[in-house]
């Protein structure tokens, strides 16, 4: 692995590695993928405003998390089923994320359950949450994961319905057989049943509730002590209603682009939820980070830190527990150097104006055509 200079190259490796119905369900996006896309490209659209002549032989990168101390604002976002990717799968990444100092979020759909993420350790780990129509159901997963130290919950609120995976209904995608979502396998919901098309969007159609709403926010605060995240607000409208509904934070997400096709880039959208919140709760970018310079730019645009999904998954492929702590690595050292040479010494030094958007640059007059 010593060629790899940074994280993108992970899944080239990854893809020679896994089975194609694999490799397609993590890589794909919704319909056009234009998002997909999207998520990417819009961080080169953000130029940086270097301050020079800073002593920056000291950085420091530290930050809390709904208290929680982290090493750095680079945490590990829910991925379902890691298993497919390895076989050390969610334990891999839980020790990897603890090792590297920051907190790791295990998905609902884990193939390893939360206790079993637990018992790989100590470290600062959130749970991602899909409400069932069987409400005990999720009870009964929000009191395991707290008895198991978990310390916050992750709602995702973009999944009413799976989105169209085009790659997973071509490939019939469904859980290999000798993997189960772990943390239901009592539950007699741990396998997906074969499907016609896709068998995760057969799976959430019958089990997870398309009726959640903002009163389920409070309800969930109710059955439970822990902070709830809510994961996937992306216009300034939710942002305020999650304020309200008592979110102790708010994700900016689009679902890795795998959800509505042509929504904004995250990191477009990054401010104006930014904006609408007040700095009442803390916001953080979900999608399309893939370098340091990305993580600067989200917390210059205002996020507390940023969560990365798909390089984890790939470094896993690629290497196990020693690719994730490499990825890890390398986006941290990315981004202490973008510090650096921006001429910044700890993350609230980090500003809006070491930032330019295209949108704010001044544009070439257009010579006025002679009459």
């Amino acid at each position: 692995m010593g060629e790899i200079t940074n994280v993108m190259e992970f899944e080239a490796i990854a893809k020679q590695k896994l089975p194609k119905m694999v490799y397609d369900y993590y890589a794909s996006g919704a319909e056009d993928q234009w998002t997909l896309a999207e998520n990417r490209n819009a961080f080169s659209r953000i130029l940086f405003r270097p301050r020079i002549l800073i002593d920056v032989s000291k950085i420091d990168l530290s930050t809390t998390v709904l208290g929680f101390n982290i090493s750095m604002p680079i945490m590990v976002a829910p991925t379902a089923m890691q298993k497919m990717a390895h076989p050390d799968g969610e334990y891999a990444i839980a020790r990897a994320a603890s090792a590297a100092g920051t907190i790791m979020t295990l998905s609902s759909w884990g193939t390893s359950s939360v206790e079993e993420v637990a018992s790989t350790g100590p470290g600062t780990r959130f749970f991602q949450l899909y409400v069932y129509k069987d409400r005990n159901v999720t009870i009964q997963l929000v009191r395991r994961a707290e008895r198991a130290g978990f310390k916050a919950i992750a709602l995702t609120v973009d999944t009413p319905r799976l989105g169209r995976r085009e790659a997973d209904i071509k490939n019939r995608f469904n859980l290999p057989p000798h993997l189960s979502l772990k943390n239901f396998e009592g539950l007699d919901i741990g396998k997906l049943n074969k499907a016609e098309d896709s068998g995760l969007a057969s799976y959430v159609a019958g089990q997870v509730d398309r009726s959640l709403s903002w009163k389920d926010v409070q309800w969930l605060q109710t059955i439970t002590s822990l902070p709830i995240l809510v994961k996937g607000v992306i216009t300034a409208e939710d942002a305020k209603i999650a304020v309200q509904s008592g979110a102790a934070g708010i994700i900016v997400s689009n679902h890795g682009a795998r959800q509505l096709d042509y929504v904004p880039a995250t990191i477009m959208a990054l401010e104006e939820v930014v904006k609408a919140v007040q700095g009442r709760i803390p916001v953080f970018l979900d999608g399309g980070v893939r370098r340091g310079t990305d993580v600067f730019k989200a917390l210059a645009l205002g996020a507390s830190g940023v969560f990365i999904g798909r390089p984890i998954i790939w470094s896993l492929a690629a290497d196990g527990e020693a690719g994730v702590k490499k990825a890890l690595q390398m986006i941290r050292d990315e981004f202490e150097l973008t510090m650096a040479l921006s001429g910044c010494r700890s993350l609230k030094e980090i500003t809006r104006n070491h930032v330019m958007t295209d949108w704010e640059t001044p544009r070439a007059s257009l010579p006025v055509p002679r009459l």
